[in-house]
């Protein structure tokens, strides 16, 4: 398997599962009460491709200055930390909850807008940069970015097919236990190297 088919499947489940139950898919399912669905995700697919390239941009700068093996014991605790986050739960602001409410001229760019500035800093932003280190630029952008637009898409269609929100607590469980894992493989590649 190639390496840029490896990056896409490992940044895409990694980001998939971390996406689920993040304030992003109650941010996409907002915005999908108020705009045209195929709006709604053309403006998150842009938003999350400007965040995700940055991300692996930085990710790759930090891949190529530093030893492997600082990097795997980093890319280790940086993976326990989204796994105590994700636990921890995600909720919208009532500011954030507003910005998505709010209407503008462009529908578009309102979608695109909020979702730029609330990745900013969020763990997807934070673990792609982190995958980058490890895996090349391209996969891991088009992986990390596929995985969140679906994981959003999902939050969508389920949302508004079943009145309800997604088992929140089973998701954050689930997806803190890849981020676990993600952190034990880390760490022994670490102690290997």
């Amino acid at each position: 398997m190639s390496s840029v088919v490896s990056a896409f499947l490992i940044s895409f489940a990694f980001i998939f599962v971390a996406e689920l139950g993040d304030k992003s898919q109650l941010m996409a399912l907002t915005f999908a009460t108020r705009f045209p669905i195929r709006v709604v995700l053309a403006g998150i697919t842009t938003a999350t491709a400007v965040v995700h390239a940055v991300s692996v941009g930085i990710g790759a700068a930090v891949g190529a200055a530093l030893p492997t093996r600082p990097i795997k014991v980093v890319a280790a605790v940086a993976f326990v930390i989204f796994a105590l986050w994700t636990l921890r739960g995600d909720r919208l602001t009532d500011e954030e909850r507003e910005r998505a409410r709010e209407g503008s001229r462009s529908a578009f760019w309102v979608v695109t807008v909020v979702f730029f500035l609330a990745e900013l800093g969020d763990k997807t932003m934070l673990a792609t940069i982190t995958l980058a280190t490890e895996h090349g630029i391209l996969g891991t952008w088009l992986g990390s970015t596929v995985g969140m637009v679906l994981a959003d898409t999902l939050a969508i269609v389920v949302g508004r097919r079943l009145g309800a929100r997604l088992p929140e607590r089973a998701i954050r469980i689930g997806a803190a236990l890849l981020f676990f894992a993600f952190a034990l493989w880390m760490f022994v590649e670490a102690a290997s190297a």
